[in-house]
């Protein structure tokens, strides 16, 4: 099918070929075809208006056209301050302009495609009032420390980092700030976004967000820096501890020692020493490791050991520090600090398609973080061949689907379900409850105030 034929509206896409084969990687083309058939508008919507659905008096009926979308059209085309009030007009708007990217910003004090007459009122009253708190980890930022990819590749032996990322971030917004509604999202190319929807976050101020980003600030250390981490005080935070027990240490020791190979060569064990501040054990250490002594075992394995028994051997919490140092440097997430430190900041929504990768921006279970292979995501192009396989867009019909739901089994659709199930039914029901007990507090002091 041509960009025009897209462009002028038919319902339907069919894939040519014998064997319904599809192009790898983003297509255009194929965009009408996702977003009306598989994208959940509705869904998204309903997160979004945070059980401000009209349905209860004490709903806020301007909240959802508050909110912030913004498209990134064809040709680089970017529209910003896109509102919505309900959500048949956000999937209209998204199946007429199909953008390539759709980004979500906060909900500001007005609607905001009517910013420009407020503004000039000169009440400068528009404002963000509401947002998610996010926060966005790229694999990219971890260059010096993976061995096995750079910039925005990704494989099997490296991603494990934006899992590790995942597991110390999520359990501290669970049990040190009390957060319960948390998504975490695949970028669709190189890292993890996240999420964070609890009312008492979307609240948050600016200053009070980066107080919980500089809460995560562990990693204060650039290409040129030989210490990368800051670990202050005599002994380790209780959510940095945690972390190491829990997280860090069994990753690098089970896991990044060996897949990138840290020790193998002397630019990279050299990296290492330049850590550790104690001269005479870097030049014990340096001997060992030149003399170039063959071992059955790991060379990776057997030169940390031979770190770590050093430095346990020496007096002084420094020598040990020395160790958990190194361990946070090399695994502690990695946070883009000025996407959590601002309201206004747009981040991309779940279930886009990346344009240069054509996967989906899938959620992320938490609990099953582990399992998530990168490489493995729906695609576009794969989803639309299931599509066509299925007879669900199809030439003529008028667009109507046809066949017996076979593409309800792919991932895609279990991508979804545990969107609703595991995240959305437990939000929804949360701010319906807030709703009503906010409601019901009014109408008591309302009555209270009658009654004097």
């Amino acid at each position: 099918m041509t960009r025009e034929e897209v462009e002028n509206g038919k319902d339907y896409m069919l894939i040519d070929g014998e064997d319904n084969a599809v192009p790898d990687g983003f297509n255009a083309d194929y965009l009408k075809a996702y977003y009306g058939k598989l994208f959940p508008c509705a869904d998204m919507f309903k997160w979004l208006s945070y059980g401000n659905d009209g349905k209860h008096p004490g709903c806020d009926h301007s909240y959802s056209g508050r909110r912030e979308f913004s498209f990134t059209l064809d040709n680089d085309i970017y529209l910003r301050f896109q509102s919505f009030n309900t959500a048949s007009e956000l999937e209209n708007a998204i199946k007429e302009k199909c953008p390539f990217k759709i980004d979500i910003g906060p909900a500001y004090s007005v609607d905001p495609s009517k910013r420009h007459a407020y503004s000039q009122g000169g009440d400068n009253i528009f404002t963000p009032v509401e947002r998610e708190l996010v926060f966005d980890i790229d694999i990219s930022d971890y260059d010096d420390v993976r061995y096995c990819c750079s910039g925005a590749d990704v494989c099997l032996e490296c991603w494990p980092l934006m899992t590790v990322a995942i597991k110390v971030i999520d359990t501290s917004l669970r049990d040190d700030f009390g957060f319960s509604h948390i998504l975490w999202v695949y970028s669709g190319r190189r890292g993890v976004h996240c999420w964070v929807c609890d009312g008492k976050a979307r609240r948050l101020n600016n200053e009070q967000r980066a107080a919980i980003a500089d809460y995560f600030r562990v990693y204060k250390g650039n290409e040129n820096s030989n210490k990368k981490v800051s670990l202050v005080g005599p002994a380790l935070h209780p959510f940095l501890a945690r972390s190491y027990t829990d997280v860090l240490q069994g990753y690098f020791e089970k896991r990044l020692l060996s897949s990138q190979n840290l020790f193998l060569n002397e630019e990279r064990f050299e990296k290492i020493l330049e850590m550790i501040p104690d001269e005479s054990i870097t030049s014990e250490l340096r001997g060992k490791w030149l003399s170039n002594k063959r071992s059955k075992e790991d060379i990776n394995v057997v030169r940390w050991e031979q770190l770590k028994h050093l430095l346990s051997s020496k007096k002084g919490q420094g020598h040990r520090r020395c160790i958990e140092e190194i361990v946070f440097s090399f695994t502690y997430p990695r946070l883009d600090m000025e996407v959590s430190k601002h309201m206004n900041h747009l981040l991309k929504a779940p279930f886009c398609v990346h344009p240069k990768t054509g996967r989906i921006c899938i959620p992320i279970d938490p609990n099953k973080c582990d399992e998530l292979d990168p490489s493995a995501v729906p695609t576009l192009s794969k989803l639309i061949g299931d599509l066509n396989a299925g007879g669900f867009i199809a030439e003529g019909d008028n667009g109507k689907e046809k066949g017996n739901n076979e593409w309800d089994g792919t991932s895609f659709v279990q991508c979804v379900k545990y969107f609703k199930e595991h995240f959305l039914d437990p939000l929804h029901k949360s701010c319906k409850e807030e709703i009503e007990t906010s409601y019901n507090a009014k109408v008591k002091q309302s009555r209270n105030s009658i009654s004097w």
